[in-house]
């Protein structure tokens, strides 16, 4: 992609791609740019552009504040960008302990809880509940991969919202879901979804 490029010309694009892709490391700017490590983080300092690392905590401990469905350790992976009702954006790194010990296959119900979890974080309530979910495992996830999956809000109706959630490794969706959640609090009816 950027061989040959300006210096002024691939740091443009470094902060457009950092843009789409907040998760990127180095070493993967480093290949998508065909330049070095060393080059990379150079652009990245003249451009005030921190590490991977600290990127995801600087939007992590500004979203957390924001959830008010979940606490911080139900969440599962790390919040990355949050807006209520809208749309939010989270990562999970897969370690061994959520693979199946012979094939390094992550385990669905990881992917699954990331994707609702982060469906249940969109909605500004204290109480959200799950009422139902259909979803689509499109590839397995191995060891090590980085899912980052994004929930939007399609529909809201009462106290009712259909959410869909893409989750991806790099470019390639892994699993989607579409989640429909009630805010309890917002409810004046018994039962879970109107």
């Amino acid at each position: 992609m950027g061989k040959g490029l300006s210096r002024e010309c691939r740091q443009k694009q470094l902060e457009e791609y950092l843009r789409a892709n907040p998760l990127a490391t180095d070493e993967d700017l480093s290949n998508f740019f065909h330049v070095s490590v060393p080059t990379i983080r150079l652009d990245r300092l003249s451009l005030g552009i921190p590490e991977m690392r600290e990127r995801l905590k600087a939007v992590a401990n500004h979203t957390q504040t924001e959830v008010r469905s979940l606490a911080r350790n139900e969440l599962i992976g790390e919040l990355l960008d949050l807006e209520l009702g809208l749309t939010a954006l989270s990562s999970l790194t897969v370690l061994p302990e959520m693979v199946l010990s012979r094939t390094k296959v992550a385990r669905g119900h990881y992917l699954f809880a990331q994707a609702n979890s982060l469906a249940v974080a969109l909605i500004d309530s204290e109480t959200v509940l799950t009422g139902s979910a259909r979803v689509r495992y499109k590839r397995p996830v191995l060891l090590g991969e980085r899912v980052l999956a994004k929930a939007v809000v399609k529909v809201k109706k009462g106290s009712t919202y259909l959410i869909s959630v893409y989750s991806k490794v790099e470019r390639e969706i892994v699993f989607k879901g579409q989640f429909i959640v009630s805010d309890l609090a917002k409810r004046s009816s018994g039962g879970m979804i109107d």
